[in-house]
């Protein structure tokens, strides 16, 4: 399964770093309209991923894990080839929200690797599936620029689609589901208003789905803005690349330790893991916005990626422990919808504060989010500390 993460993560985001360009050669258009449809194409994916992946989760309690592996890997493979020979913008567009609707191979492996994980090493084992995850965000974009120079945008996607139906292949034909670790109780029929109601009664379960909400905002403030504050500190003609080095930079950092706050959180608890990283993000962005020169924006972002690559598996372990084993995929589905809501909000929150007051100030911006989701979460262990001093 990390290796299909790599294969997936890195497919999906080969194609990222060219789509504005892709669309020019689609038409004589002007350059707001590459922009403005950019933006659509892009956000599609993650708005129509909102709202179908719940529903991945409860078909894959329901009827087990490998049929949804499969078929959404098969779905993103097929979306993608099609990219590759499509004659228009809308037709695009159709494409990527076709791909967000199928977008559920990465949460749905976390998903089935949590429901067939002990409790006491669920952190540990789902950072090391966050690696996967990761190194492919990571070296995706670089070897997507790299074939799109070498090949030609159409091949890229081609061959983007290929790797996805090998990962496919691989599910089908090596990775077993172990459905006798469940007992017989799970065979007790629940529906989405349970689920729901489930969510909402737990103060820590909703906390922490708004909390991987703010923290994907964070993130997706800046990103899209990182290769103009790269430009703005270095003259150097390399800006792309630059650009890239700045974002490669927090993903070796999140690969150096995500595994290492995963197995501290089996030790000590996870949301006292996740409230530490969220103090050590808030330190560790805000001087990014005080920055003089791009080596100190490097080693910034390599430091505050350390921060944020515990934050999911925490995250997920914490909900592994909270929800049903029966219901879990569906519980992770909901907190995958709060991330992808994010991935939406948090490019336009940027956009936003970067055109009042400059690129620099989305730093403090998203810097105060994330003590915002510390306050937030320690009050919430604080009242459920309470609560059960109370019942004792």
């Amino acid at each position: 399964m990390w290796a299909c993460n790599f294969l997936v993560a890195a497919s999906a985001t080969m194609v990222l770093p060219f789509i504005s360009l892709y669309i020019n050669t689609l038409g004589d258009f002007s350059s707001d309209y590459v922009q403005r449809w950019a933006g659509f194409v892009f956000g599609i994916t993650f708005l129509s991923a909102f709202f179908v992946s719940p529903l991945w989760g409860r078909v894959g309690d329901k009827y087990g894990f490998k049929p949804i592996l499969i078929i959404t890997s098969a779905g993103i493979a097929i979306s993608i080839f099609f990219m590759g020979v499509v004659d228009s913008v809308i037709g695009l567009f159709f494409l990527r929200m076709l791909m967000g609707i199928v977008t559920g191979f990465i949460p749905m492996s976390i998903a089935f690797i949590s429901k067939q994980t002990p409790r006491h090493e669920a952190g540990k084992t789902l950072g090391t599936l966050q690696m996967g995850n990761v190194a492919g965000s990571l070296f995706g974009p670089l070897i997507g620029g790299l074939m799109a120079d070498t090949f030609g945008f159409q091949y890229t996607f081609i061959i983007t689609a290929v790797s996805i139906m090998v990962a496919t292949l691989v599910v089908l034909l090596g990775i077993v589901e172990h459905k006798e670790v469940t007992s017989k109780k799970t065979n007790k029929s629940y529906t989405r208003r349970n689920v729901i109601q489930l969510i909402l009664n737990r103060r820590m379960l909703i906390m922490v789905m708004v909390i991987a909400l703010i923290i994907q905002v964070g993130n997706f403030s800046i990103q899209p803005l990182l290769a103009l504050y790269v430009s703005e500190l270095t003259h150097s003609g390399s800006i792309a690349f630059l650009s890239g080095l700045a974002f490669s930079a927090t993903g070796f950092g999140n690969l150096l330790l995500t595994r290492q706050w995963g197995k501290l959180g089996d030790d000590i608890g996870y949301e006292k893991v996740l409230m530490i990283l969220l103090v050590l993000a808030a330190i560790l962005i805000i001087p990014q916005a005080l920055v003089t020169n791009l080596t100190q924006l490097v080693i910034l972002r390599f430091l505050y990626g350390m921060a944020i690559g515990g934050m999911l598996p925490c995250i997920t372990a914490f909900i592994r422990l909270e929800a049903p084993l029966e219901m879990q995929g569906e519980v992770l589905g909901y907190n995958q919808s709060f991330r992808f809501l994010g991935n939406v909000i948090g490019p336009a929150l940027g956009g936003i504060v970067a055109g009042q007051a400059g690129i620099s100030s989305v730093f403090y911006v998203t810097g105060a989010l994330f003590l915002l989701a510390f306050v937030l979460l320690w009050k919430s262990v604080k009242y459920d500390g309470e609560k059960s001093t109370l019942q004792i």
